[in-house]
């Protein structure tokens, strides 16, 4: 438990770090001043400051003793991060080097930085996974890239038909066929076969889902309907996918653009069905994930981290009060008026917009806590771990 929470930490730092770094580098890039660049929300543990060529150590909510250069600051919330530009929230108008005075161009480059960072660091990690060996699934038949090489190999449940036998079984996508009735295989086609040759039958499937065994009973049909099979399950094999690194920074770059596609196809099903409203999940969640993806192997963490900054990078692109995405609409808007917006009317909405954010993560993370069996129960694990 206590390594899982570590490890979350860990990841999320990464995401964050990658996520201001891109804001960062673009203000400082476009001469915009920065006050502070800070891991996790205040209040503010210490920070560092460099003034007259030397660092210096910034305690608490202590004074800069300059305001003229970054402070570097760690805080003592670590669920995020933030970067802290002079002129951000249109005030400053005196300062040249103040956000607001600058062109629209950088201004949108730097509020979308954060945004394009996460993408970035997605493709950086998928090209690093493929070169090393990414866990992927093939259909049946599928022609593996040239030069790539297929290891690990596993049959998976890729997809499971509705009201079919496995449906009712349990089976769900993505579940590892270990063996069916005691029989290990390795190819799609052997259990193709074996079940074809004994349809009518109930199968013992032994399967794993993330680092559990699970047995479950499927009464296959004699005769099953036109384009389905017995148990009503589509096959792949899946197994650790390495290519060369040359292929891996294209394939990489690839795999970035469709989990984007995917991921917006969720958000879909998020704001227009009820079922996905209840799949949405908050930092509790993701550590459970992180843990159960953590026991599959490193492979798996690298291709989860790259999901998650993905995710980071669609979230913060909605356009909604207090996100980059909302920040982005207010100058959109100010571009198509040919003036400034109204500085009090701009703070009110991402103040109000930040506070229905805490808000929608507090009933998540509630509800996340009561589904793993409440604070009690984690505080038992946390203990005994």
């Amino acid at each position: 438990m206590i390594t899982t929470i570590i490890l979350f930490i860990v990841i999320l730092g990464l995401l964050v770090f990658v996520h201001e770094s891109g804001h960062f580098f673009i203000a400082k890039r476009s001469g915009m001043k920065v006050d502070e660049f800070g891991f996790g929300f205040p209040p503010r543990m210490f920070g560092i400051q460099k003034v007259n060529g030397k660092w210096r150590v910034v305690w608490g909510h202590k004074r800069p003793d300059s305001d003229e250069t970054t402070v570097y600051s760690i805080n003592w919330i670590p669920l995020g991060g933030f970067v802290k530009i002079v002129g951000e929230n249109n005030e400053a108008e005196d300062d040249p080097k103040s956000f607001i005075n600058k062109p629209f161009f950088p201004r949108l480059l730097t509020l979308l930085g954060g945004v394009l960072m996460n993408v970035f660091l997605a493709w950086i990690l998928f090209s690093v996974g493929f070169a090393t060996g990414l866990p992927a699934a093939v259909d049946s038949g599928a022609e593996l890239p040239k030069g790539a090489t297929l290891e690990n190999r596993q049959v998976i449940i890729a997809r499971v038909l509705e009201e079919s036998p496995a449906a009712k079984a349990g089976i769900q996508s993505g579940d590892i066929v270990s063996a069916i009735d005691g029989r290990e295989f390795k190819e799609i086609e052997d259990v193709q076969k074996y079940i074809y040759e004994n349809k009518g039958k109930e199968f013992e499937f032994s399967i794993k889902r993330f680092d559990a065994a699970v047995s479950v009973k499927v009464q296959s049909l004699t005769e099953p309907p036109a384009g389905q099979g017995p148990t009503g399950v589509g096959l792949a094999v899946q197994g650790l996918l390495k290519l060369p690194w040359y292929s891996a920074i294209i394939e990489g770059f690839k795999t970035t653009f469709v989990q984007l596609g995917n991921i917006f196809k969720g958000l879909y099903e998020v704001f227009t069905t009820s079922a996905g409203v209840k799949s949405l999940g908050g930092p509790v969640k993701i550590a459970q994930l992180t843990g159960q993806v953590a026991d599959l192997g490193f492979s798996y963490l690298l291709q989860f981290t790259a999901f998650l900054s993905l995710n980071l990078a669609i979230l913060n692109a909605l356009p909604f009060p207090a996100l980059d995405g909302g920040r982005v609409l207010f100058l959109l808007i100010e571009k198509i008026r040919g003036k400034r917006n109204n500085q009090n009317i701009e703070q009110i909405a991402n103040t109000a917009g930040f506070v229905l954010l805490l808000l929608l993560m507090a009933v998540i993370t509630v509800r996340d806590i009561n589904g793993l069996g409440g604070l009690g129960h984690i505080f038992s694990k946390l203990i005994g771990s």
